[in-house]
């Protein structure tokens, strides 16, 4: 938010294009998605809650799929669809543990087929990570009946137009695939659509809304969710590759306490004060943690495009320390570290950030993909995992195995990998922290959105459907007697 605002204070015409928050980290733990201080997208409540609703028809056309699948069954099931092999949940966004596991169909003869089922969360679904990819609406269309979601007892893939689901689908979807409009503070044009979590989907907004901003502007600032292992090597791979965009210049977000965390001081718990020794100078545990930030540099020139790095500025931040982080960023191939205060300040927080970005984008780029279309689903795995995480190699459970035989006799070893893992290593494993080594990649499962068009391993414990914490951060919105939403963060 604050870089877009900055390019258009040096009188360059830039957007920004954004996702678009899912509800349940806005009453969770994280809160919503608008940005913060001086450097905000507005108005920040419609932002955050509901906007135009392009949430809501994501999950009516989900359930309503959902809903085929079990009326086909209970109507004598005449695509003879295994009820063990479905694969397709129903969502909603809320987070909500309960729903992790459900049983359905419960009732009697008139309350359908009794079977074990579950919830995602909606911004976890397909059809998010498909409204984020397509290109237009035929292209929805098919994709949305490309959607397998069981298979039949002789073990056919059983997809959303066997069950004549798309169109209606399609229907339901058809104010969503536009993006939306808003703008921040300083009045830099936001496109905000789309929303896939980027430790469960591919985490960046839509190709349409890039489409349309570049269209209109001669800069445009997009955001990957996470770090360079999730968010970013997917829009590279994955959004990339289906658009033909190619990038100028990937900055990367860091901060001075993060690193000094990755560097062995203090835990970081969600919800909670961090700890004191962050919040004061210590050189050394910087340079040790600087070890993440070097390896999220090196990910990023892999893929042959400039990286600047931007970093987030808070009031605890010595001159010492943000020195420190510039030598390291230009040693190990950054074009340079730089302040972001875009939070006290907003664009007048960016400029020289604003000013390196410039630069390096106009620098020739050797963009290239990390794997082509035609390597076997293990050896993309493989190269991710080596390449990206750091891994050793990758280990495989028996159902895993068995996954990647099924989707390669059914032709779909050319898709590109989505890794499932989470977001607070770079490994699959959450405890580890800095930048880890000797150390291999368990995979446990492997899924295929073919309606999307990737297939997705998953690393480890990942979670579809999130919990609330002991205290939501629901608890603390309400509305006064103007009407006024308080307590959004």
């Amino acid at each position: 938010v604050g870089l877009g605002m900055a390019l258009n204070r040096l009188g360059h015409r830039a957007a920004i294009t954004l996702r678009q928050p899912s509800l349940g980290p806005v009453f969770g733990i994280k809160g919503g998605a608008a940005g913060g201080g001086y450097a905000q997208v507005i108005p920040m409540e419609e932002f955050n809650l509901h906007m135009t609703g392009d949430t809501h028809a994501v999950g009516l056309a989900h359930n309503l799929l959902a809903a085929f699948i079990d009326n086909s069954i209970f109507h004598g099931n005449p695509l003879d669809i295994d009820p063990y092999s479905i694969s397709w949940p129903r969502v909603l966004d809320v987070s909500d543990r309960s729903l992790r596991k459900v049983t359905i169909g419960l009732g009697g003869k008139d309350g359908g087929v009794p079977r074990e089922s579950s919830f995602d969360i909606a911004v976890a679904s397909e059809v998010m990570a498909i409204l984020a990819l397509t290109t237009s609406l035929q292209d929805l269309r098919a994709r949305l009946a490309r959607i397998v979601v069981a298979s039949t007892r002789k073990g056919k893939p059983v997809t959303a137009a066997d069950l004549g689901c798309a169109g209606a689908m399609t229907a339901l979807l058809r104010e969503a695939i536009k993006p939306n409009l808003l703008q921040t503070l300083e009045h830099t044009p936001a496109f905000v659509h789309a929303g896939p979590f980027a430790n469960i989907a591919q985490g960046n907004n839509s190709i349409l809304a890039d489409q349309i901003a570049l269209k209109l502007n001669d800069y445009v600032v997009t955001e990957s969710g996470f770090g360079s292992d999730l968010g970013m090597e997917k829009f590279f791979d994955i959004k990339c590759r289906y658009s033909g965009l190619v990038p100028s210049c990937v900055v990367l977000v860091a901060t001075i306490r993060a690193l000094k965390m990755h560097g062995g001081l203090g835990r970081v718990v969600a919800g909670k004060p961090l700890p004191e020794e962050l919040t004061k100078e210590n050189l050394p545990a910087l340079e040790k943690g600087a070890e993440n930030l070097i390896k999220h540099i090196e990910n990023a020139l892999q893929f042959g495009v400039p990286v600047v790095v931007a970093v987030n500025r808070f009031a605890q931040d010595t001159d010492r320390e943000i020195a420190l982080v510039e030598k390291i960023a230009r040693a190990n191939g950054a074009e340079g570290a730089y302040l972001s205060d875009v939070w006290a300040k907003g664009a007048a927080g960016a400029i020289s950030l604003a000013e390196a970005v410039v630069h390096a984008a106009s620098k020739p780029t050797k963009f290239k993909l990390l794997y082509p279309d035609d390597l076997p689903i293990k050896e993309k795995i493989a190269r991710i995992a080596e390449k990206i995480y750091g891994a050793d190699g990758v280990d495989y459970m028996p159902a895993a195995e068995n996954k990647i035989k099924q989707y390669t006799e059914q032709g779909l070893a050319n898709l590109p990998i989505c890794m499932a893992k989470t977001h607070l290593s770079l490994s699959h494993d959450e405890k580890l922290k800095n930048r880890p080594r000797k150390f291999r990649l368990p995979i446990r499962d492997v899924r295929a959105a073919v309606g999307a068009g990737f297939i997705y391993p998953i690393c480890g414990d990942i979670r579809t459907m999130p919990g609330l914490p002991s205290v939501p951060g629901g608890t603390r919105i309400d509305v006064d007697e103007n009407g006024k939403i308080l307590g959004l963060f």
